[in-house]
């Protein structure tokens, strides 16, 4: 037997071999660990690790001039997975119809629809007083806007015409404004509740009519005066605290 021939053994290939199966064992492992994943935390700090690793801040891009960073990648899309796992919908949760921040001092509240229950003030061009046709617009919309929980939201519009030189309003939204705020005033003296008002300022961003028309062009310097599906107290405070407020004192004892 020659010196020169290989002794009896495994073959090289099988150590590398070996490695790649360990490798994917423990991928198929990582795998199944993300699939039982209950709470947003953890899967967040999951990705965050893989992008940190395997994302753009390991690449030679990162390190180039300018904007070159992959946003569109994977990786990316995975980031965003935890905060939209939040509507709970592989747990059998519906989506929520609000945005919800990530930070807790951020809090947006969905703004309620509008019901059938409104009306129209029309305006004057460049104006914000009341004629008589919206006096008694809003006489009659206040009887049945009376007696009721439910927000009222007033939204202004202007014409998509630059005011005059002499106007006293300095821009589309101060003459909107002051439209809005001659409606809730008017609105307040037949007893509407002050609380349940709620003021919006389109501008001219919002005309109802782009046309040529005179006379279709004049509803554009408009007030929508129009009853939501929330009520007054939904907005005020959180809903431990509204609890709290409506459950009966606690007595001391002996009395």
């Amino acid at each position: 037997m020659d010196d020169d021939d290989e002794a009896p053994g495994i073959p090289e290939w099988v150590v590398t071999f070996g490695d790649m199966m360990s490798l994917l064992l423990t991928f198929f492992i990582m795998l199944v660990s993300m699939s039982e994943i209950k709470k947003d935390e953890q899967y967040q700090a999951l990705v965050e690790s893989f992008r940190r690793q395997f994302g753009h801040d390991s690449s030679m891009e990162s390190v180039l001039a300018g904007n070159a960073k992959p946003r569109n990648s994977n990786l990316a899309k995975l980031a965003t997975m935890g905060r939209a796992k939040r509507f709970s919908t592989h747990a059998g949760g519906d989506k929520v119809k609000a945005p919800v921040g990530d930070s807790p001092q951020v809090r947006i509240i969905r703004p309620g629809s509008k019901t059938a229950v409104g009306t129209v003030v029309y305006f004057p061009e460049d104006s914000a007083k009341l004629d008589e046709t919206a006096i008694a617009a809003l006489q009659a919309q206040s009887l049945e806007f009376g007696g009721k929980p439910q927000k009222i939201e007033i939204r202004g519009h202007t014409s998509l015409k630059p005011l005059p030189a002499d106007s006293p309003f300095k821009t589309h939204w101060d003459l909107a404004y002051a439209r809005c705020m001659a409606v809730k005033q008017y609105l307040v003296s037949l007893g509407i509740d002050e609380r349940r008002i709620r003021v919006a300022v389109a501008g001219k961003n919002e005309p109802f009519h782009i046309g040529t028309d005179p006379l279709l062009l004049k509803q554009n310097p408009r007030v929508e005066v129009f009853l939501l599906d929330e009520v007054i107290d939904d907005l005020v405070g959180t809903a431990q605290e509204q609890a709290n407020r409506r459950a009966p004192p606690i007595e001391a004892p002996g009395n």
